[in-house]
């Protein structure tokens, strides 16, 4: 689907005192019939400063919730990534998949460019790279969506130095679930510390993918890693990212804690950091 854009209603203002909304989908770029990226433009004309990794929440009026005492209808309200860089000021980019029994995605599908929502003004999570020294290795880790994180990072600091090597692993069942393929197999190839490793589990035999197959822990084994990257990971040299299945975060980090690596808390420094994604 071709995606364009629009200007918001009425000079970028509410359309009335009792609108819940405060923002507009200006581009919607569908990859499949189950993963799109929205760009939303907030009505105040400036999205909240974040930090690439942090995430916030969108939401739509619950056309099936009675309504409040004050007459309100309750909204929907879902928490996701921000896969654009903080540089970007005026819109940000969600990278979200379909959940067919859920309770927002089906409703939010049904939204075209032009589309009203909701755009929290808060800014949560501690997904950064807040703390982790510039002379390391960034090992980015993700099944589906969950590269959006990855995507903001390697935007907002491409060429800057705040890293020695950047990693990218993200894992899907199918080729075509793969995001943002051309954007990264670009990075990899102007930029010789980029390092782009995407993977497949269910990809027909006969297809025309050429890239790895298997589950994501499979890329991080020892050897396997260090043939992939030309550099090992180890804990000296690495900090490793997780986002995504919570069972491949569980299992990445039981692998990673055997080879000496600590899981990072706010208070006790670590090199395995953790965003699972439901």
């Amino acid at each position: 689907m071709a995606a364009f854009a629009v200007q918001p209603p009425h000079g970028g203002r509410r359309l009335s005192q009792t609108d819940p909304y405060n923002a507009t989908i200006v581009q919607r770029w569908d990859q499949n019939e189950y993963t799109s990226i929205f760009t939303v433009r907030p009505d105040s004309g400036a999205c909240p400063p974040f930090e690439p990794g942090q995430f916030t929440t969108l939401g739509l009026i619950d056309p099936d919730a009675p309504p409040k005492k004050d007459g309100r209808k309750p909204m929907i309200l879902r928490a996701y990534s921000i896969a654009s860089s903080p540089t970007v000021r005026e819109t940000m980019e969600f990278y979200i998949i379909l959940v067919d029994n859920g309770k927002l995605t089906p409703k939010l599908w049904k939204l075209r460019e032009g589309g009203r929502l909701w755009l929290s003004p808060k800014i949560s999570g501690e997904f950064t790279l807040d703390g982790v020294p510039a002379d390391r290795d960034m090992v980015w880790v993700s099944t589906g969506t969950g590269i959006a994180p990855f995507v903001s990072m390697y935007r907002r600091y491409r060429g800057q130095n705040r890293w020695k090597r950047a990693v990218v692993i993200n894992g899907c069942r199918l080729a075509r679930d793969l995001g943002y393929v051309s954007e990264f197999e670009r990075y990899a190839r102007e930029d010789g510390n980029c390092v782009y490793l995407p993977t497949v589990t269910r990809e027909p035999e006969g297809s025309d993918w050429k890239g790895l197959r298997g589950r994501v822990p499979l890329a991080l084994e020892p050897q396997t890693y260090e043939k992939l990257v030309g550099a090992p990971l180890v804990p000296e040299q690495c900090h490793v990212f997780l986002c995504g299945n919570p069972q491949m975060i569980d299992d990445v980090e039981a692998m990673l804690l055997q080879r000496g690596f600590k899981t990072h808390k706010k208070r006790d420094p670590g090199n395995i950091h953790l965003e699972r994604y439901w």
